[in-house]
């Protein structure tokens, strides 16, 4: 039983680490946007740019990995993600155009999201549908180590070597991680090679898990609560730096303290799970997350928020962030798990 315990916090800790890559890709610059934007000669709201292209890439990854994690097994396509991520961080910090830096942060994406992809569909292999909201939150207290060192670490590089240099220590961390999955992460699916790669039983395949009610619901309901960070993250470089007029050391503060309330929300989850439903803990903590943006929006709308008014409205607002989303994809998810529970190794 002790080893069995051992066993599941090793794959719990090397899940997580594949779960940082894209958070760090995107927080760890995200001080640099002014040094970025003088050296390309533009302005930090066309360098947000590069952002948004990442989450574009990182949206259209998820339906490409899908079919091959279960068509090739989970190692062999998430290898070749992480060196295509690899390869395009390096890229990155070899740009001298903002053109090219941009779609370079589109190819890292489709690269870096193999990771992400690859530990969520883990969590099924590994582990009972019932355990799936407290695996989630737990891989989001390895996540939170993200906002917590990455900007604090960008700031650093950006005043001592470089932002180029960002860059290039993501490409490391990669490395690395690819390094650990290799020799220490079991293959957790056998390659099926009933899967088919041609579009028409792709989208066949895409289409039986939209009719799912309890999917479609909770998977719509689950990323538009979850664009909510996204907006956070974009929005706030230009926010605090150029409305607020904070610099880099200082946004960096701030965001990792902002962030511990979606992190603190993810681990009030492990609490509350104890004692209710995620069916329940996901409606209230959504319509809470729905008051604070209401109060935010008609704050901002009458100039009656200040940056200390700010602060608090977005740690509340991304500590609800925190409580819908890992119970938002593990009831999602749950019809696909009992579905197949026989191929889950013990």
């Amino acid at each position: 039983m002790t080893s069995l315990r051992y066993k599941h916090a090793w794959i719990i800790f090397l899940l997580g680490l594949l779960s940082v890559v894209t958070p760090f890709a995107i927080d760890m610059y995200l001080p640099a946007f002014s040094r970025i934007a003088a050296e390309f000669g533009t302005t930090t709201s066309l360098i947000s740019i590069s952002l948004s292209t990442y989450f574009v890439g990182f949206a259209l990854g998820q339906i490409l990995y899908g079919p091959l994690l279960d068509r090739f097994g989970r190692k062999r396509p998430l290898y070749v993600g992480l060196i295509v991520y690899i390869l395009a961080s390096i890229g990155c910090a070899q740009a001298h155009s903002i053109h090219v830096f941009i779609a370079l942060r589109f190819i890292q994406a489709l690269g870096g999201c193999a990771a992400q992809v690859a530990a969520i569909a883990m969590v099924r292999d590994f582990f009972h549908a019932r355990e799936s909201a407290k695996i989630f939150s737990l891989l989001f207290l390895i996540i939170g180590t993200s906002p917590l060192l990455a900007p604090t670490v960008g700031s650093l590089l950006v005043s001592s070597l470089g932002w180029r240099w960002i860059f290039l220590l993501l490409a490391a961390n990669a490395l690395l991680i690819l390094t650990l999955i290799f020799t220490l992460l079991p293959e957790g699916h056998t390659p099926d090679k009933s899967i088919s790669l041609r579009p028409q039983p792709i989208l066949r395949g895409f289409w039986m898990i939209l009719r799912q009610p309890q999917f479609i619901t909770y998977a719509l309901a689950g990323a538009f609560s979850f664009a909510g960070l996204f907006a956070f993250v974009a929005g706030s470089p230009i926010i605090f730096m150029d409305g607020y007029h904070l610099g880099a050391k200082a946004f960096g503060l701030i965001f990792a303290v902002l962030v511990m309330g979606f992190i603190g929300g993810n681990q009030i989850n492990v609490f509350l799970l104890r004692r209710f439903s995620s069916q329940k803990i996901f409606f209230y903590a959504l319509s809470f997350q729905v008051f604070i943006g209401a109060v935010f929006f008609a704050g901002a709308h009458m100039h009656l928020i200040d940056l200390r008014a700010t602060l608090v409205l977005f740690f509340f607002f991304l500590l609800s962030i925190g409580l819908t989303y890992p119970n938002a994809a593990a009831i999602g998810m749950a019809p696909s798990q009992r579905t197949q529970a026989a191929h889950r190794p013990c």
